[in-house]
């Protein structure tokens, strides 16, 4: 590898970095030119890389903030994953999270997220994220929402209605209820840097793929620092 390179956020073997590398430059090429900043392209590259969804440049959104906000929340350490299903909690490399020492966390199948859930009619998803801000996790966290759009309403709700302050929102729900209209609801909130994906495509692999290329650009930094 050179020396130059990353080597938490890169693939273990010469043959994988050599295949990843190349499936990268081919997105390059096939996509062309993008209205994406230096700072986002990469994001979304590996998230067409996750899919191999071209779709994904020009359904992908950034708020102004939302890449830097998410390199401080990642560089200072110690920053929680708040994700609304175990999937992206699962699909993040334990070696990377690590590295930065990073933590997930996930609520969706608790005994009293879901009592809740049944008892004020509403679904796991809300009441797991209303969980996590009582623990007093959301704030300054990355929040991950790759398949629950009532999740990320609720995230809305939370930083309109009780002031949550979360570092960077994920929000990638997919889906044919709620989930085009979560992502615009997120997307209108100025004060909560936030990377959502327009329209009814999303899931989990997206959002683990989207903090994945956050980490690889927080540790090219680290590096450059040194």
């Amino acid at each position: 590898m050179n020396q130059n390179s990353n080597v938490v956020t890169e693939q273990l073997t010469a043959a994988g970095r050599a295949i990843e590398h190349d499936s990268f430059a081919i997105i390059d090429a096939e996509a062309g030119p993008h209205r994406y900043a230096e700072d986002q392209w990469p994001v979304v590259r590996r998230m067409i890389h996750a899919n191999a969804d071209f779709e994904f440049n020009g359904l992908t959104d950034f708020h102004p903030g939302a890449v830097e906000a998410g390199l401080a929340a990642i560089l200072k350490g110690s920053t929680p994953i708040v994700a609304d299903v175990e999937m992206i909690c699962v699909g993040l490399s334990a070696t990377r999270l690590k590295h930065f020492g990073l933590t997930t966390h996930q609520f969706i199948s608790d005994d009293d997220v879901i009592d809740a859930a049944k008892a004020e009619d509403t679904t796991r998803a809300v009441q797991a994220m209303r969980k996590a801000h009582r623990r007093g996790l959301l704030n300054g966290a990355i929040i991950g929402i790759g398949n629950a759009p009532t999740a990320l309403i609720e995230v809305v709700r939370l930083i309109k209605e009780e002031g949550a302050r979360p570092a960077l929102v994920v929000g990638m729900p997919v889906g044919f209820v709620s989930a085009a209209e979560s992502k615009d609801l997120m997307a209108e909130v100025k004060d909560v840097p936030w990377i959502v994906i327009r329209g009814r495509k999303g899931g989990s692999t997206l959002v683990v793929a989207a903090i994945h290329a956050l980490l690889g650009i927080a540790e090219a930094r680290q590096r450059n620092a040194a």
